[in-house]
């Protein structure tokens, strides 16, 4: 298939219905959760149709496909599920219990070795390893698995092939149906938008990233679309509207666009994902009432839109919990190249009030600022987006959900009304399995790169990936605890080589020795063109405060006449945790000084997740 003829629609069907049951065997294998993995695998083929312009010119779709199923299915999979299955061969449950054993890292390359057509470079850029590091962990895998489950290693792929037994019967949705997913998608993301406010000191900020995180669950597409089965998941009863935000209220916090309400309803059709970064109908499942309220304003040529939810809680604890869930839909956006800008929070408004700051890019750079509020057992929400040309004042987000607050604090269960407003910068909201590290969200963009960067599994630091040939700083002594290091790619970009990427490492030490580890990287570094005469190194950044200290270089070292590596690397201490981070561009993909320095500067606010030492 020549790369530049795209696939049409039947090619697509084609290849869903070639390629799905391979990757719910891959899926299941790697997780042992069969109902996880069908969703995952559809919400991946939904995704791939999304991109499908894209995708259908790659020599190999189905390697597009395979790592958002299995990122899905482990975000989705939670406990060992075939425990509880009690027809299971026992067979199989032994090649499940031992493929658990297996660290992750080993699982998946021994999956994709066994399971797949993939070579080992290419198995080295999906799972975002070195190509050497790679072939020692399939070794290692093989061996692990041999042993546990007693078999030679010519043996293996048969017992992997084993579990297609337990995957076979799977009913699948018409091809059609997963085209509706993806068509869906791509309307959300075109179509939702909100009218935005933005701080101006980040009105010239780094732009977005993909998070690369879960995608909208197509079994909700399928109820849907079954005129026959329920739009709504719970049974929520609609809010009164006088508890709501009108089109006067949002014009005195955007003023001069002549606002006007679109619609008002309880979220109960299609799939309920009315916000960017939303990835639940609602944030309290087992909620008393809901209402969503849209807003439009064509002033000026530019047509922006604004979206409030609120949900009415049967309890407090229902109200924080929808409250923390809401934060966490926005703090690790899973849309398209979303990067978390800044994070406050509002005082004097609610119970708890926070504001986050995204970029994004969805064909225009727009910049999508969420406010979320809890008050009483009510959690309220307010979505604007904006092009980034067209900022608003600084005050216009904290002000709305005083608003929102107001409006509600009359109403049973609404909590107190809001007082005066306060905005103060404050560390991102911790997210994801290792919250002490960054998240793809933290990362900017990369020019001439418009594809999501995507993390890899963090792993304990047996080395360091994120160190220079000028530091060779190393996390594994015995006074370092907690050590994990991470690796963030752009595996769906073509053309960058093996080198490029972002790499973090981290842990923890007592305070005295924390300090004593970052001042020897600096001087390491800082003496590093004296002793290599080929490699210049200039400092970016330096900052300190408190017990928090940043440094951060820029390194070009000389491999000979014509050729040169480039490094940007950074450390930073926040009390006893400390973290190291680099970039290594790559021709035509590199991010700015400036915008490193913030990378570098999110990862010391991020270590405040850190466990203390041990």
């Amino acid at each position: 298939m020549s790369r530049t003829s795209p696939r049409t629609d039947l090619d697509f069907e084609a290849f869903y219905k070639h390629a799905r049951g391979r990757l719910l065997l891959q899926t299941y294998a790697l997780t042992g959760d069969l109902p996880a993995s069908r969703s995952a695998v559809k919400d991946a083929f939904s995704h791939a149709w999304h991109h499908w312009r894209k995708v259908s010119r790659l020599e190999d779709p189905e390697a597009w496909v395979r790592p958002h199923a299995w990122s899905h299915a482990q975000r989705l999979h939670t406990t060992r599920i075939w425990h509880r299955d009690k027809s299971l061969d026992p067979e199989r449950r032994a090649t499940l219990e031992a493929l658990a054993k297996l660290p992750v890292s080993q699982r998946r390359v021994l999956l994709l070795n066994e399971l797949s057509a993939t070579s080992l470079p290419d198995m080295a850029r999906e799972v975002g390893l070195p190509l050497a590091e790679t072939e020692r962990q399939l070794q290692a895998g093989t061996a692990a698995f041999s042993v546990e489950r007693d078999v030679p290693s010519t043996a293996i792929r048969g017992l992997l092939e084993d579990l297609r037994t337990q995957t076979e019967d799977t009913s699948w949705p018409r091809g059609s149906i997963v085209r509706r997913a993806g068509d869906r998608r791509r309307r959300s993301h075109t179509l939702i938008g909100v009218a935005a406010a933005v701080v101006a000191v980040i009105a010239s900020g780094a732009v977005a990233t993909d998070a690369g995180g879960a995608q909208p669950d197509i079994d909700r597409v399928d109820r849907s679309a079954d005129d026959s089965a329920p739009a709504a998941q719970v049974e929520v009863e609609p809010l009164p509207e006088s508890a709501m935000l009108d089109a006067d209220q949002v014009d005195a916090h955007l003023p001069g666009r002549g606002w006007q309400v679109v619609s008002t309803d309880g979220n109960t059709e299609g799939d309920g994902l009315v916000m960017p970064c939303q990835q639940e109908r609602f944030a309290d499942p087992h909620g008393a009432a809901a209402l969503v309220r849209t807003f439009e304003s064509q002033a000026g040529g530019t047509t922006m839109h604004a979206v409030q939810s609120t949900e009415l809680s049967r309890t407090t604890t229902g109200a924080q919990r929808a409250y923390d869930a809401s934060l966490e839909w926005f703090a690790g956006c899973a849309d398209g190249r979303a990067h978390l800008v800044a994070t406050y929070d509002v005082d004097n408004v609610g119970d708890a009030a926070t504001v986050m700051v995204l970029r994004t890019w969805l064909g225009d750079t727009r910049t999508v600022v969420a406010g979320v509020t809890r008050s009483g057992r009510m959690t309220t929400t307010t979505v604007m987006t904006s092009p980034s040309t067209d900022p608003v004042p600084a005050t216009a987000p904290g002000g709305l959900l005083a608003a929102a607050v107001n409006t509600l604090c009359g109403e049973d269960g609404g909590g107190a009304c809001a007082t005066d407003v306060e905005m103060h910068t404050r560390a991102p909201v911790p997210v994801g399995v290792a919250p002490g590290m960054l998240a793809e969200v933290d990362l900017p963009p990369v020019t001439g790169v418009d594809e999501p960067w995507i993390g890899t599994e963090p792993r304990q630091a047996m080395t360091n990936t994120a160190a220079t040939q000028c530091d060779r700083t190393d996390f594994t002594g015995d006074a370092v605890s907690h050590a994990l290091t991470r690796t963030y790619l752009v595996p769906e970009a073509d053309g960058l080589p093996d080198s490029f990427g972002v790499t973090e490492t981290v842990g923890t030490l007592e305070a005295s020795r924390a300090r004593a580890f970052v001042a020897g990287v600096r001087d390491r570094v800082d003496k590093c063109a004296e002793r290599d005469l080929g490699t210049e190194v200039t400092r970016l950044g330096r900052a300190r405060s408190g017990e928090a200290e940043m440094d951060v270089w820029r390194m070009t070292t000389e491999l000979s006449d014509d050729q040169s590596v480039v490094y940007l690397m950074g450390t930073v201490r926040r009390g006893t945790s400390v973290a190291q981070v680099c970039f290594i561009p790559a021709p035509g993909a590199t991010m700015g000084n400036d915008a490193f320095v913030a990378l570098v500067r999110r990862a010391g606010e991020r270590l405040g997740a850190m466990p203390p030492p041990a």
